[in-house]
């Protein structure tokens, strides 16, 4: 009798173990998704950001005839993006993130020479649409953050750390700026 409860006590462990792991390991794929449903986010701005610096950039070429070096540098950091969003680059997402907003602060400030471009219906839609977008993207990069925090928390965590090593779930980087482009930019003020 003592053998037939030991084996019960026994099996009641091991499912209840069972159980657990399961439940820990449904939990980690849903924060595994969480990262990733946050860079889709993230990922569909830039997309849509990416598709509007070309209208931009030749708007301004109408106006701006001698200030390609300053258009060339928004095409510049334009194209680091698209690379470094297509590898998944963090980094680098970050270092090309920096160059687009200095060489947009440089396009801004250089429009100040051109009224005929600042007043300019389409270069006024494309500022607001692009600061738009720019905005969207700090909000999204926040959420983006919070749940890579949450994911590289939960697979350090024991016992979650024993699922997430057996079943590979592993550490997701933050999306990171520089200090300067954390602030938020008013990029109206620049035609003020």
């Amino acid at each position: 009798m003592d053998l037939v409860l030991l084996l019960y006590i026994l099996l009641a462990a091991v499912v209840t173990l069972l159980v657990i792991g399961v439940m820990i390991y449904n939990s980690l794929v849903d924060v595994k998704h969480t990262v990733s449903q946050a860079w889709s986010n993230i990922d569909i701005l830039l997309k849509q950001r990416h598709d509007e610096l070309p209208k931009l950039v030749e708007t301004c070429k109408r106006y701006m005839q001698f200030e390609q070096e300053t258009l060339n540098r928004v095409m510049e950091a334009r194209s680091g993006i698209a690379k470094a969003r297509e590898t998944g680059n963090l980094p680098a997402l970050g270092a090309a993130e920096k160059m687009l907003r200095m060489g947009l602060g440089s396009l801004y400030a250089v429009a100040e020479a051109y009224p005929e471009l600042k007043t300019s219906e389409k270069f006024q839609y494309l500022q607001t649409r692009i600061t738009s977008l720019e905005n969207g993207i700090a909000d999204r990069r926040e959420y983006y953050n919070e749940a890579v925090k949450n994911n590289n928390i939960r697979i350090e965590q024991f016992p979650e750390i024993l699922i997430a090593k057996w079943f590979g779930f592993g550490e997701r980087s933050l999306l990171e700026f520089a200090e300067s482009d954390k602030r938020d930019h008013n990029l109206n003020q620049l035609f003020g």
